[in-house]
């Protein structure tokens, strides 16, 4: 496996030759990563923030150990499956049918031998609970008599019941080892089967359940020839971000002058209020995600704004109102905006200036207390960045990884297995609200509804379905290098 990691400062390339075993990724020369379970990142408060990946390598480990589609035969219905399989008195017929989606179909049909032991053990049950006028309890009880007082129907439905109960284990046999935990569940109707018991003297039902999905690479084993290319955005890159952060400590520390006999010049701070439409060959609508009133535009970063803004308004003057046209960028954060021609109108309402004092040593403590000097302050910063960098590295290699490892399988996800994740994307999605919002009962509660979190399902399915695809291809990855028992070594 190959992994090419592209930023601003190194290429490092993977030999191919390397042993596919060890699973190493290389995306500097001084830091390792192992799949799966990668090296736990050091993470520091760092003035330098970055945007962090949804899943890694070590979330997605994590997730293993833990997860929320492990093999049972456990099922979800109204019967419960006993643990222990009991000898049946005859063999049941189970046809097994597969079905789209990781579904299997198996079709029960339980001979006259196995209802006929089930029901006789029901009416020693109701023998020994049934308090029965003019026999003493525990007694036995002529059968007609006790069928007369309990009610030929609810034996009945007791007997249906027990011969469920009693055959579920055997039925599932074939698929105990595949089948996904709590997605059993029995397809026909109780009515019927009861039909079936009451005229036949058998009994048939069919069960659904959810199998573990089989996983086909595309190349087969070409995870082990797989090859990344990984960008670093240059905000991240440590020499650029240090020089970035110093400016910004050197900034804070002088006080702000107010121009009065000049226009805006670079280096200068402004309250704008800016608002834009769009032009009339696209429409004569305003756009408010473009529109800001006082809004507080340091020149210095000017390339973070929209391109050609700041040469547009260079010179404008306190009271000043500029006009121009200026296009969104293709790649503009904003897609409702990419491409768009719009028609920008601003009004300078203040300027200052910054009174910097002069930089030397002095200043080494409040640009960062306990440093004696400005080099020792560089090389500080310097040194937190790095390790924010190699940070946002990792976690860049990570994704770019998973996101590869995710477009070389195929499989058909279970539905079951599909709503678990998604249920459990949707709860962490709202634990994060709660905590930024702090919702009330009525909120949560609305927002916690069935209607809610199937909306959420049906807009994140193709996010649900790559995180999914993801935890298998990694799971599969662990299982044909014997990684498991190296990971339990570990530990």
């Amino acid at each position: 496996m190959e992994l090419c990691i592209s930023s601003t400062t190194a290429t490092r390339l993977l030999p191919a030759s390397r042993p596919c075993g060890e699973f190493r990724f290389y995306s500097s020369p001084s830091a390792s990563l192992r799949l799966p379970f990668l090296q736990l990142n050091k993470r520091s408060n760092c003035f330098l923030n970055y945007r962090e990946p949804s899943y890694s390598f070590r979330e997605i480990q994590s997730g293993l150990r833990q997860c929320p589609w492990k093999l049972a035969a456990a099922a979800s219905t109204s019967v419960a499956v006993e643990e222990e399989k009991d000898t049946l008195p005859a063999e049941l017929r189970v046809t097994e049918t597969e079905e789209p989606n990781s579904r299997v179909r198996l079709g029960v049909e339980v001979p006259p031998e196995v209802c006929e032991d089930c029901y006789k053990r029901v009416i020693r049950e109701f023998m020994k609970q049934a308090k029965v006028p003019g026999f003493r309890p525990g007694k036995n009880v002529p059968e007609g008599v006790l069928v007369n007082y309990v009610g030929r129907q609810s034996v009945q439905k007791a007997a249906v019941e027990s011969i469920l109960q009693r055959t579920l284990p055997h039925a599932l046999a074939s698929v105990n080892e595949r089948a996904l935990k709590d997605s059993v569940r029995i397809a026909t109707n109780y009515s019927e089967m009861e039909k079936t018991y009451s005229s036949l003297n058998i009994l048939r039902y069919d069960i659904i359940v959810d199998v573990a999905p089989e996983l086909k690479w595309v190349p087969e084993d070409g995870y082990k020839q797989l090859k990344v290319v990984v960008e670093i955005d240059s905000d991240i890159d440590a020499q650029v971000a240090s020089e970035q952060e110093f400016r910004r400590r050197h900034k804070s520390l002088g006080a702000m002058r107010i121009v009065t006999d000049r226009g805006l010049q670079i280096g200068d701070v402004a309250v704008l209020d800016i608002s834009a439409k769009r032009l009339e060959s696209e429409g004569s609508d305003s756009i408010p995600d473009a529109e800001s009133k006082g809004f507080n535009f340091d020149t210095e970063d000017g390339d973070k704004v929209l391109p050609g803004f700041l040469n547009s308004i260079i010179g404008i003057r306190p009271g000043e109102v500029k006009s121009f046209p200026l296009a969104f960028p293709e790649t503009w954060r904003q897609e409702n905006l990419r491409g768009v021609h719009a028609e920008f109108s601003v009004e300078c309402k203040e300027l200052f200036y910054r009174d910097l004092p002069q930089l030397d040593d002095s200043l080494a403590e409040k640009l960062v207390p306990g440093c004696t000097s400005i080099q020792q302050v560089k090389d500080l910063l310097l040194e937190k960045c790095l390790e924010v960098e190699q940070t946002a590295r990792e976690q860049a290699t990570d994704n770019a990884i998973l996101d590869q490892l995710c477009k070389m399988v195929e499989v058909d996800i279970p539905k079951s297995l599909f709503e678990e994740q998604g249920r459990q994307l949707y709860g962490a999605k709202l634990l994060q609200i709660q905590a930024n919002m702090k919702l009330n009962e009525e909120q949560l509660a609305r927002l916690s509804s069935p209607r809610a979190v199937n909306e959420y399902l049906e807009g994140q399915k193709e996010n649900i379905t790559r995180v999914i695809k993801q935890n298998l291809a990694v799971g599969d990855i662990f299982k044909r290098e014997k990684l498991e028992s190296l990971q339990r070594k570990n530990c």
